[in-house]
């Protein structure tokens, strides 16, 4: 009876070496060049098995009577024996997780970054308060270019406004911080009326010819038609080709009539309903000239669009360059097997030799 209790123990010992081993395998940090070699641990089970049926009578002995032998004092050796096995499975184990050879794996990667740089050429004329985007042409584009700015992480921006003269707001900056607070903060009637696009264009130019960015890009944006400023935008539009500048021009406003302020009285402007007059033309042959595109937007909704067009056409490029180490570690299990081994075979010729 205490030889099958001792069994039973053995066959528990073997499963649990079977699901520690696979467990080890399985869920350590290591990689493994040869996983097919883990099926080779069905062989613990049946070896515990082959075991268990080899062993199971050897205690039977055929007497008449077993009265002689009761005062004879059992070696618990008798049972330690049983060690040996399991010292042979745990080998075994050690062995199969060497064929399979485990790796710590180490990877580095190298990421160069060919950012984009980036110039927002805004209209901040009287008209661009016009009610037909809500609350205003202004205040829609300044939300939309504001999101934009936040979603390109990887580019430096720099922000150029015009009436009817224009000047740079913000230099070219990788702070997006500083440029959204600049959009945030953008007004009409800080400069002289009108619209100088040709001016808008040119001193976006300026910021970004010097520039060596694998992109030059400018986004203007316009709701009107040129007709103040030094600088035709043919002309300008020309300049910017010379330096690699990529122009994408923007047409705001809607279609038909819109309430548009016509004066100033009192501090408040007073809105009367005008024309919507996009000088169309103008704005595709400066997108033409600098291998750009011209976008009209009717609503705050195309506008968003639009930017997400423009996010597409210029994606910041990524060089990703990956390194990797495989470090062998099977020895620390290949000296647990040889451990094992050698420990039974001391036990079995000198402890167990007389059992």
């Amino acid at each position: 009876m205490k030889g099958n209790k001792l069994f039973v123990i053995l066959g528990i010992l073997i499963a649990w070496i079977l699901v520690g081993i696979g467990w080890f395998a399985f869920r350590t940090k290591f990689d493994y060049e040869n996983p097919l070699f883990f099926w080779l641990l069905c062989l613990i089970p049946l070896l515990g098995v082959y075991y268990f049926f080899r062993h199971r009578d050897q205690s039977l002995v055929s007497h008449s009577s077993l009265k002689s032998f009761e005062n004879i004092p059992s070696s618990p050796l008798i049972w330690l024996r049983h060690v040996l096995h399991i010292f042979k499975m745990l080998a075994l184990g050690a062995i199969i997780m060497v064929l399979a050879r485990p790796q710590s794996k180490t990877e580095n990667k190298k990421v160069d970054k060919e950012g984009i740089d980036v110039v927002l050429s805004m209209d901040v004329s009287a008209s661009m308060l016009a009610l037909d985007f809500k609350p205003n042409r202004l205040e829609s584009s300044k939300k939309v270019a504001e999101s934009f700015v936040e979603g390109r992480e990887d580019d430096r921006f720099g922000v150029v406004v015009y009436e009817g003269e224009a000047y740079t707001l913000v230099p070219l900056t990788a702070d997006h911080r500083v440029i959204r607070k600049a959009i945030e903060d953008i007004e009409t009637g800080l400069i002289e009326g009108g619209t100088a696009i040709g001016m808008g264009l040119a001193t976006a130019v300026t910021r970004l010819k010097d520039s060596e960015a694998t992109s030059k890009v400018i986004i203007l944006l316009t709701d009107g038609v040129n007709n103040s400023g030094q600088i035709n935008p043919e002309d300008a539009a020309k300049i910017a080709k010379t330096y690699g500048i990529r122009v994408y021009t923007i047409g705001i406003g809607s279609n038909g009539y819109a309430k548009t302020p016509v004066a100033l009285q009192n501090g408040r402007y007073v809105y009367e309903k005008r024309k919507v007059e996009i000088d169309e033309d103008v704005l595709k042959r400066i997108a033409k000239e600098t291998d750009g595109k011209y976008f009209r937007a009717t609503n705050e909704k195309k506008l968003k669009d639009i930017y997400k067009e423009i996010d597409q056409l210029e994606k910041t490029k990524f060089n990703v360059t990956q390194f990797s180490h495989a470090e062998e570690e099977y020895e620390i299990f290949g000296l647990a097997a040889l451990i094992l081994l050698v420990l039974g075979f001391v036990l079995q010729n000198i402890i167990f030799k007389g059992i």
